[in-house]
């Protein structure tokens, strides 16, 4: 694979290795890393540029201790130069009016699953083609999944045919949460879901309906969503801007697939 460099400064290897390890759940994670930190990179250099960096030296002559330390540069440049209009209430009450259904207490979901785990070494294609299979299989015959959990899981539920038990929003990782809660959908779910830990064939057993909140409960939480969606826009647009007049190698940058601006 070509050497990652931006606007001449090259991030080595390891790094990228590293920085893996943040998107095992992700399609191609050397890809997903490669455009992780080449949008930091870019940051980082327009921070140079700004003479935000300790001593206002330029990014060249900067060599941070920590990821910490990067992220403290990179947050007070957006902050400095991302502007984000903050949600009116009209706003916050049509995301209200248009998805009842993430509005409830009490909510709960069984379900059980089969995780093909992603771990430093593993060939991801190989196993997220697996997974496919097997999420296909039970797509067609759901009796199997408790046979198949125990045979393919790599998760410790997978002893107990892949059983989670019931919970409520928020005890899974976001994108497990997300999933599940996300549809009505009873059975095994149509796609697989990928979070940090690797590929998931999920199945929802049973759903216990919550009690509807009132708006004034969640508005704080709909005005932080809509704002969050919000600065991935304009994070994106910013990104593109500082990407379109940069000399970049090894990386296909999309703005929108980097954790930065999710």
């Amino acid at each position: 694979m070509e050497t990652l460099s931006i606007n001449g400064v090259t991030v080595d290897e390891g790094a990228i290795w590293r920085e893996t390890a943040l998107f095992s759940g992700a399609s191609d994670p050397d890809a997903a890393a490669r455009r992780s930190l080449a949008v930091r990179e870019l940051m980082l250099q327009r921070a140079g540029e700004l003479g935000m960096l300790e001593g206002g030296l330029s990014r060249e002559r900067v060599a941070f201790a920590s990821r910490a330390d990067e992220d403290a540069v990179i947050d007070a440049l957006i902050e400095a130069e991302v502007r984000v209009p903050a949600p009116e209430d009209r706003e916050c009450r049509r995301y209200f009016d248009a998805h009842p259904e993430q509005f409830t207490s009490g909510e709960l979901v069984e379900a059980r699953h089969i995780l093909f785990a992603v771990t430093s070494g593993t060939s991801v294609p190989p196993l997220r083609a697996l997974a496919e299979r097997t999420l296909a299989e039970l797509r067609s015959d759901p009796a199997r999944f408790a046979e198949r959990a125990r045979e393919l899981s790599n998760c410790p539920s997978g002893a107990q045919g892949g059983n989670l038990g019931q919970f409520g929003r928020g005890q899974m990782v976001p994108e497990f949460d997300k999933a599940v809660f996300g549809s009505s959908a009873i059975g095994v779910l149509p796609q697989l879901v990928a979070t940090r830990y690797g590929f998931h064939v999920v199945e929802v057993v049973h759903r216990t309906p919550g009690r509807a909140l009132p708006f004034e409960h969640v508005q704080t939480w709909i005005a932080e969503r809509l704002a969050a969606t919000s600065e991935a826009r304009a994070l994106a647009q910013y990104v593109k801007v500082l990407a379109g007049r940069a000399r970049m190698a090894g990386v296909e940058l999309d703005a929108a697939a980097t954790p930065l601006v999710q």
